[in-house]
């Protein structure tokens, strides 16, 4: 058994990579820049970890989410394996600390924002590290034609000239064509290399159900169907509505929105993956870094904005390769709910340099600097103060980040933590000078332990009930001992993260690009459009409608989604069936055939019926595939 082949038994208990898994591996092995495109659930951390493990130093994995950073942080580590995340929420002794680590200690993983990578403190580490891979996650983000655009993977290209001789292995699971090529261009790839897997899910049955009353039909789905769902919608309001309804039919059923707090969000997550709740309702704030592989179905309520968010959000069922549905209910007022998203997608230019305004007044921020600031954001309070409407501001801020003044990380719990700066005989000297803080300070030596060496997560309500005071005195106290330079006080955030990434401008120089505007928006447009052609279709396959939007075009077939489960109840003639099977028979008795080779050979102009044929003399064992996925006569 080879290296690669030890490392995922050892560490992830499989004998055995998935399709595609190890060819990735391999590649990247010998030294290679290659994108791998593989679709969702097709195991696509594996493919950097695995040969980060087999080889000396260490792997930077660059993602856009930090909860998903934390989310395989905490997996790696459970697996014994050490990682740390350096996200905007935590304090710059921290972060230092962590990249010290990273150039003198056992990491294997460092996992970073893109935001990050821009931090002098961060490049000049780099260079001291002994880099074996550059993964990054994502990859689609690079791209400004493709789906959720990240200014600041942009800048990922100065990874060449921090690190020339390291290879990079870009990760996505949704590409057209067009951002295949843009990733690949954008990363400065020495030459072109894809690895693909084929988007195609053949346990996924896509369901397109015309429907006026929704909820009705989600009740009629969710009785029908075992096991757990997952139901998206566009708004949160939408998500207590729908699973209180569901409740109300006495279907278990939760909500998930990022407006909860962050205990909150945990436990119905929690809940829903340990089947203790069975349906969670949610918007696109949940999904990305949850790993549950027997959700039955994934139902959406209202039309997604792109085909790409839609495909993702379809495949995070069946990932245990089990059948599962991907079911859109859809009516006529659904079309005019997306056109007006799009209008609302692309704010006036007008509202745009207002709320930038706003934002450096509600920060202080002087014209000419802040360049590098973070601070944590609250939309809701800023709306409140300038009387500006929630929706219209998150788009204006979005297209502020797009050109680059500022970068907007997801919002995430980040506990308290604490370090103490002082070594052990100068603490000693501190407590006996200062008598009134000796108990507090003995308190925090009982409570948590490697306070000397590391942060740790502290919790002021503990700490307040032992001491017999309130958490506010807490504060107060770890605060003043932090101006006394005895430790570091990290307090926690659950807040979004904003960082001013250039010196603030004036409003009126805000450069926003009004032909990159038009163009961004016919985009939006056409991803619509696609959209709408999709739910609308009653024609083509809707697995084959999917796949050709991703630039799969040589396809069959799923013949178990809503379109094709229509068609097959037109009934084959006998004389057909018998026609067809007997070529079939005679063209495997020569040799076995895989199926593309095998359809080709047959002389009837219907396709479908070819493989209809195919399909019921499979199922009737008159056919199977061999080792090499050919179709062979079953024996006798």
């Amino acid at each position: 058994m080879s290296a690669i082949h030890d490392i995922l038994e050892k560490y992830w208990g499989h004998k055995s990579f998935r399709p595609l898994q190890e060819d990735i591996i391999n590649t990247v092995l010998l030294g290679n820049d290659t994108l791998a495109l593989l679709p969702t659930g097709g195991g696509k951390s594996i493919c950097f970890q695995v040969p980060a493990m087999a080889k000396e130093g260490i792997c930077i994995v660059v993602s856009p989410l930090i909860a998903l950073m934390k989310d395989q942080v905490e997996n790696l580590t459970n697996k014994g394996i050490k990682a740390i995340a350096i996200t905007s929420a935590m304090h710059k002794r921290e972060i230092d600390i962590a990249l010290d680590n990273c150039v003198h200690g056992a990491i294997k993983f460092l996992y970073l924002s893109p935001e990050r990578l821009e931090t002098e403190i961060v490049k000049v580490r780099l260079q001291k590290m002994k880099v074996n891979l550059i993964a990054i996650d994502e990859s689609h983000c690079i791209s400004q034609w493709g789906y959720d655009f990240r200014p600041s993977y942009l800048k990922l290209i100065e990874l060449r000239a921090l690190l020339p001789n390291i290879p990079i292995l870009a990760l996505t699971a949704t590409a057209t064509p067009e951002v295949v090529k843009d990733i690949q261009q954008k990363l400065g790839f020495k030459k072109e290399h894809v690895l693909q897997k084929s988007f195609e899910r053949k346990n996924l049955a896509y369901v397109v159900l015309q429907e006026e009353d929704k909820l009705a039909r989600l009740v009629k789905i969710a009785s029908n169907l075992k096991g757990t769902g997952v139901v998206y919608v566009r708004n949160r309001k939408k998500t207590q509505d729908i699973a209180a309804y569901l409740k109300s039919n006495k279907i278990s059923a939760d909500f998930y929105h990022a407006g909860l707090d962050a205990q909150a969000r945990d436990l119905k997550q929690s809940n829903w993956i340990q089947n203790k709740t069975r349906i969670i309702v949610c918007t696109n704030a949940f999904g990305m870094g949850i790993d549950k592989s027997d959700v039955r179905f994934v139902v959406h309520i209202d039309l997604p904005d792109s085909l790409e968010a839609y495909f993702q959000e379809a495949g995070r069922g069946g990932r245990d390769e089990q059948k599962a549905f991907a079911i859109l209910l859809y009516n006529n007022g659904d079309k005019t709910e997306l056109q007006r998203n799009i209008e609302t997608g692309f704010p006036e230019i007008e509202d745009i340099r207002k709320t930038y305004q706003a934002l450096a007044n509600y920060y202080q921020m002087p014209i000419g600097s802040g360049t590098g600031t973070i601070v944590s954001f609250d939309i809701a309070k800023f709306c409140d103060t300038y009387n500006f409407q929630a929706i219209n501001t998150f788009n204006c801020l979005k297209f502020i980040e797009r050109e680059g003044y500022i970068s907007l990380t997801d919002s995430v719990y980040q506990p308290s933590r604490i370090k103490l700066e002082l070594n052990k005989e100068d603490l000693y000297k501190f407590q006996i000078s200062n008598s009134s803080f000796d108990v507090f300070i003995k308190l925090l030596l009982r409570s948590y332990s490697g306070l000397f060496d590391n942060f740790v997560k502290v919790n002021e309500y503990d700490l307040a009930k032992k001491s017999n005071v309130s958490k506010d005195e807490i504060i107060k106290r770890l605060n003043y001992l932090q101006q006394l330079k005895v430790l570091t006080y990290a307090a926690q955030t659950e807040l979004p993260q904003l960082t001013f990434v250039k010196a603030r401008v004036d409003a009126t120089n805000l450069y926003l690009s009004k032909e990159n505007f038009q163009e961004l928006k016919k985009r939006a447009v056409e991803k619509m459009e696609a959209v709408i052609k999709y739910a609308d279709g009653t024609h083509k396959c809707r697995s084959q409608t999917l796949l050709a939007y991703f630039g799969e075009t040589n396809t069959y077939r799923c013949n178990q989604c809503d379109v094709c489960l229509e068609e097959n109840k037109t009934t084959l003639h006998t004389d057909e069936f018998e026609l067809i099977a007997e070529q079939i028979k005679q063209l495997l008795a020569v040799h076995p055939l895989l199926l593309n080779d095998l359809v080709n050979g047959i002389t009837s102009n219907n396709e479908d019926k070819t493989l209809r044929t195919i399909q019921w003399m499979i199922d009737n064992n008159q056919l199977c595939y061999d080792q090499e996925n050919r179709l062979i006569l079953k024996e006798d």
